[in-house]
């Protein structure tokens, strides 16, 4: 079965796209605290479509519903239900275009698993509709992650060739909230993020989209947490953001890039500062050997470009096992970027809540 991850904090994802109700189940919650349903719902609204005039068209309230384990406003430590309904949905284009498979989407691999049983309504369990649940899943997290000051951010850093080459230190973490979420990209520098505007705008207007990069930090996580192999930090971070549809890569620290540097360049010193032993850089991204450094852990993710584009394109026939041209329509994102972010953020915080709850760093009750 391919809908449950973690350990301790372990979230269970269940819904389709189209069907009545997305939600999450999230167990191995601390008993003792005191949820902020307000919060969890405003995390959701970062997410939702129908943002602006660069997302979908389509139109949820996204209104979540908490059916289980809060008693008293303070959570029991009995799994925690959540849902959110589906309601602006049109499944009848989807039965016009069931017999043809299109491009980059799941139609065959989805086929060959299950053999035509799975809902295929809006990409029904594959859509990026689900991540709805990852979402308030990683808000309950942040919650108990705030009690020991750690903090998740991520915002766009490029999209197409526009890329924002400022390194962020997040010191003044609402004043940077702030700023990018004055961004209809989620972007941090006001000039570049009205250069990927208007690439976003372009790609919109010629029935396409585009793809793009997202920045994630997180400051104040203990150091000494992780493990040296198949629980490394940077394993268990990357098979969360995998789940993710249309992710197609992840980067620690330097990344990729430092397949260029020389040792001399890529090596982080160590130094003794304010009596707390750091690093002067941090190319290895926080992370060393699996196990965190102290420092920010910091990742870079590639977004592919939305798959569902207006343009004609090749495909199969199913019914008649032809070759054919044809051009599908739907409401979509042109650039699915800026919807990413609170997922990569609530992603994030369910694996290191997950860590530190293994590690005893965080009590089963709050």
């Amino acid at each position: 079965m391919d809908n449950s991850f973690g350990n301790i904090f372990r979230i269970t994802s269940f819904g389709e796209s189209h069907g009545d109700l997305v939600g999450i189940i999230v167990d191995g919650v601390p008993a003792g605290l005191e949820l902020d349903l307000e919060y969890i719902q405003n995390e959701l609204n970062k997410r939702k479509p129908g943002q602006s005039s660069l997302t979908t068209t389509r139109l949820e309230e996204d209104r979540v519903k908490l059916l289980s384990g809060l008693f008293d406003n303070r959570t029991t430590g009995a799994p925690i239900c959540l849902i959110i309904e589906n309601k602006d949905f049109n499944s009848s284009i989807y039965e016009k275009y069931k017999n043809f498979l299109r491009p980059s989407h799941v139609d065959y691999t989805a086929l060959k698993k299950y053999g035509g049983f799975s809902d295929y309504r809006g990409s029904g369990r594959f859509s990026g509709r689900i991540t709805a649940g990852f979402v308030m899943a990683g808000a309950i997290a942040k919650q108990i992650l705030k009690k020991y000051d750690i903090t998740i951010f991520a915002y766009t850093k490029s999209i197409e060739n526009i890329i924002d080459e400022e390194t962020y230190i997040i010191d003044e973490f609402e004043k940077i909230v702030e700023l990018r979420e004055k961004s209809l990209v989620r972007a941090i520098d006001h000039e570049k993020s009205k250069l990927m505007e208007k690439i976003v705008e372009e790609n919109r207007q010629q029935k396409d989209s585009i793809g793009g990069t997202v920045k994630c930090i997180i400051t104040n996580f203990p150091e000494g947490k992780g493990g040296p192999l198949f629980n490394s930090i940077e394993s268990n971070i990357s098979k969360a953001i995998f789940a993710i549809p249309a992710i197609k890569g992840i980067e620690f620290g330097a990344g990729f890039k430092a397949a260029r540097m020389k040792g001399s360049e890529h090596n982080d010193p160590w130094i003794l500062k304010d009596g707390k032993i750091q690093t002067t850089k941090n190319d290895a991204g926080g992370i060393i050997g699996g196990i965190s450094t102290g420092m920010p852990i910091e990742f870079t993710v590639a977004v592919k470009p939305t798959a569902s584009i207006g343009i004609p394109q090749k495909t199969v026939n199913l019914k008649t096992m032809e070759n054919v041209e044809i051009e599908f329509s739907g409401r979509h994102d042109p650039c699915i970027v800026p919807r990413v972010i609170p997922v990569i953020e609530a992603m994030t915080a369910n694996v290191l809540l997950d860590c530190l709850l293994i590690e005893g760093y965080i009590p089963r009750i709050l």
